[in-house]
């Protein structure tokens, strides 16, 4: 009888034991991050909004409703990286989408690459990896503190919006190349695509989807949170008479090519197809080792629908009730694969936008246009005349003055005297709030807050040497400009959403002060692990079950 209750007791401290260890961190995490989403999508549509989509995601989760950016410029790939690294670009490196490497004046792109090569493409789009994000991810340091036996995914239609999140250690990252409309990686990861993913590739689905055309989801008449469907603030494809709903994409993908996937939902349909195959054959959340996996999806189709429709276009407002819906079809998925309570799953976003500028005008409200050829052609032509060269500014992009320090040190120009002259001619133009020189003392002319922002986006290797900031409302542009942009330091670019859910989350909200950088953090304390190495964030406790 002895025996047997050692036995016995044995077994129950062994059942324990083993139920301890599976609710002392969660099987997957889910990032989900939704390109161009402004904090407000939560609500806007919300009277049509299912119970299960957004709406779930806010009963079940922890909402932080002023989530802020840390920085300027607010650019997709800075977001993707500040996310997952809790740090901002003057640590992580990732000065924007594209950058000038100020050393030698090479224009570089984000996750550019030439040292590997693409798998399952011969492009260029292939030649990419994360090596030019300077500090880890949140992802990198979940596979350090697994020895290497989480997996860790990323996956998006923009290449930098599945590489970056990703990180260094990743066992993938999946984007789509329009050219063949497959979904393809590089060397930095793989040698070859797996079967599954070669399998999905055959499927063809962007060439479904496009033959589907794009109609709304409901009848057009009741989408009264949007302006008329044919205006002037948006963009049209080659082929249109007019930019409205219905969209006979199976008509313009002759001429667009599974470019066009891009701008439509079915781009955000095709991601999340992806994700569950990814779920499915990669066994996420289901690995032998008992160790928490990571996947990070992108949605790109709502930046690219905003950019060509504008905020209040009503292919926006059909984008997000159409993306309830599949994050209601998602969090069900997870549910049967994983097991409800069985993963943690966040949504954020990587910036905003604003309102198209001609449309904000034309309701009667101050805005308008940085026209950064013109402003950039009018410098060279002053300094040339003040100092004997031609083009001695070499671009005028992310809102940033990028000098030609070869010419600059070759003539042996005063540096000072140069972006002191062209600090003044920019104070003239209109809608130029502030000019900085990132080196100099102006930056005490500048409100606190804003202060910060630019100092945090400020890389000295990577960004320009004066940082331009507009008055609200105005953007880089011309009245010609269709659909919206980013990049400025306003609310409508930099507030975002944030919002937690499932396993050590702890259902509310709060409406204090939280920023991009406070993520990474908030899930290294959820996963008991230490946070990236380049992080200046700080754990949002409230979030976290006690």
């Amino acid at each position: 009888m002895t025996k047997k209750l050692g036995i016995l007791f044995s077994s129950l401290l062994l059942i324990s034991s083993v139920t301890f260890a599976q609710k002392d961190k969660p099987k997957l995490v889910v990032g989900l991050m939704v390109d161009q989403m402004r904090w407000d999508y939560l609500y806007r549509f919300a009277d049509r909004y299912s119970d299960n989509g957004f709406k779930r995601l806010l009963r079940e989760g922890f909402s932080c409703e002023n989530t802020l950016i840390d920085y300027v410029p607010t650019y997709t790939a800075i977001g993707h990286s500040s996310v997952y690294t809790g740090s901002v670009p003057a640590i992580h490196g990732i000065a924007a989408n594209d950058w000038i490497e100020q050393q030698t004046g090479v224009a570089m792109y984000c996750t550019e690459d030439d040292s590997v090569e693409g798998v399952g493409s011969s492009e260029k789009e292939g030649k990419q990896s994360p090596r030019n994000l300077l500090t880890s991810t949140i992802t990198d340091q979940l596979k350090l503190a697994s020895n290497f036996q989480s997996k860790v995914i990323g996956i998006a239609i923009k290449d930098r919006g599945g590489i970056l999140p990703a990180g260094h250690f990743a066992d993938a990252a999946y984007w789509f190349e329009a050219k063949s409309g497959d979904w393809i990686s590089s060397t930095f990861y793989m040698e070859s695509l797996p079967k599954w993913v070669v399998d999905f590739n055959k499927k063809k689905l962007a060439d479904k989807y496009l033959k589907q055309d794009w109609n709304t989801l409901y009848p057009i008449e009741t989408y009264t949170s949007s302006i008329s469907d044919d205006n002037v603030y948006e963009g049209k494809w080659a082929g249109e008479e007019t930019p409205t709903l219905p969209r006979k994409t199976s008509l313009l993908m002759k001429d667009a090519g599974y470019e066009l996937i891009k701008t439509t939902p079915q781009g955000n349909t095709l991601t999340f197809d992806l994700a569950k195959e990814a779920i499915k054959n990669e066994h996420l959340g289901n690995n032998e080792t008992n160790n928490t996996d990571f996947l990070c999806v992108s949605l790109s189709a709502t930046d690219y629908v905003g950019h060509r429709y504008s905020l209040s276009a009503v292919e926006m407002e059909d984008i997000y009730l159409r993306l309830d819906l599949e994050l209601a079809e998602f969090f069900n998925y997870l549910d049967e694969t994983v097991g409800k309570g069985n993963y943690t799953f966040f949504l954020t976003a990587d910036h905003g936008a604003s309102y198209n500028s001609r449309y904000f005008m034309d309701q009667g409200g101050n805005g308008g246009y940085f026209y950064a050829r013109q402003i950039l052609t009018n410098l060279n032509d002053s300094l040339k005349n003040e100092f004997g060269q031609e083009k001695l500014v070499r671009s005028l992009m992310n809102y940033q003055v990028h000098l030609d320090y070869t010419k600059i040190e070759a003539a042996n120009l005063d540096e000072a005297a140069i972006k002191k002259s062209i600090i003044k001619q920019l104070r003239h133009e209109d809608g130029v709030a502030f000019v900085v020189d990132m080196e100099g003392g102006e930056n005490m002319l500048v409100p606190q807050q804003l202060r910060e922002k630019i100092i945090n986006g400020y890389n000295r290797k990577r960004s320009g040497a004066i940082q331009i900031i507009t008055e609200p409302q105005w953007y880089s542009g011309t009245p010609r400009s269709t659909g919206t942009t980013h990049g400025t330091w306003s609310p409508y670019d930099s507030h975002i959403p944030l919002v937690f859910m499932g396993w050590g989350i702890t259902p509310g909200k709060t409406n204090k002060t939280t920023h991009i950088t406070d993520i990474a953090p908030t899930l290294a304390a959820l996963l008991h692990i230490t946070e990236p190495n380049g992080s200046i964030g700080t754990p949002i406790v409230e979030v976290l079950t006690p």
